[in-house]
């Protein structure tokens, strides 16, 4: 699997391009998805990331079983090692946890087709899950006496309704973009043929935000929404003051006061 990536105005359009193999994972598309997530973090052009699949059958779906053999040496020796060093070795399940990343600036799944095991784990890790009408939605590890390895059913569980989360997880059965719309799993559903031309309207709508004030709004959500209310509350301010004197803010303030769009630069 190889990884491209291609700015439209302020959105990073990242795409898993191996559609011969449905944009299964690698170890290697792992790394190269890893890296270009890292640099349109760290892009100041970059305000949203979509990501997408290549071709119009799948988004992902999960590892490519031809190309993820069991590593030759053991999981207790492997999973004391770094993630990179532990691919090299065939571990490649660390690799789909992004959350080393500190990717805040938001991510939007554009999901065309198939989103099965690790692929619905890499979508549940966006913030946003926008679907084709012939998109479908799984968690299969099950059917071949497995689990999933990065934190998918904690993430389902968090991002449906349980009942529904465990349905899909203990029958590892697939649901269609409908009723992943009825439960919440994705915001919107829409014809495959304009897919990314919705994605990108919705990443326009988030652009022309604060960028500062948009990361800090994902970090929050990401880093306390488990907390009791009086931590989080108190998180809250912390962001609030951090982004109080800042120049994007005093620019929302003046546009506003003049009654024009603001122009914010991301300081």
């Amino acid at each position: 699997m190889t990884v491209t990536c291609h700015m439209v105005d302020t959105t990073a359009i990242v795409t898993l391009d191996d559609p011969a193999a449905l944009n299964a994972l690698t170890p290697e598309g792992l790394m190269a998805l890893r890296a270009v997530l890292r640099r349109c973090q760290d892009d100041e052009a970059c305000r949203v990331i979509v990501l997408t699949g290549a071709g119009d059958r799948a988004f992902c779906t999960g590892a490519n079983l031809k190309k993820t053999f069991p590593p030759t040496r053991g999981f207790a020796r492997n999973a004391l090692l770094g993630r990179v060093a532990e691919a090299a070795d065939g571990g490649y399940t660390r690799l789909l946890d992004l959350s080393d990343l500190q990717i805040w600036k938001p991510m939007i799944a554009a999901v065309n087709g198939y989103c099965l095991g690790g692929g619905l784990e890499l979508a549940l890790q966006c913030d946003l899950r926008i679907a084709a009408a012939t998109a479908s939605f799984g968690l299969p590890e099950v059917k071949v006496a497995s689990v999933p390895a990065v934190g998918g059913v904690q993430a389902l569980l968090r991002a449906i309704p349980a009942a529904h989360a465990m349905k899909l997880a203990l029958t590892g059965d697939r649901i269609g973009a409908a009723e992943a719309l009825s439960v919440g799993l994705v915001s919107d559903v829409v014809p495959a043929g304009t897919l990314i031309e919705t994605a990108l309207a919705v990443a326009a709508r988030i652009a022309a935000n604060g960028p500062l004030a948009v990361q800090m709004v994902k970090k929050l959500a990401v880093e306390t929404a488990h907390l009791a209310p009086a931590e989080y509350m108190a998180q809250s301010n912390l962001a609030w003051g951090l982004l109080r004197d800042s120049a994007d803010r005093i620019e929302g303030r003046t546009a506003f006061g003049e009654k024009r769009a603001p122009r914010y630069s991301g300081d």
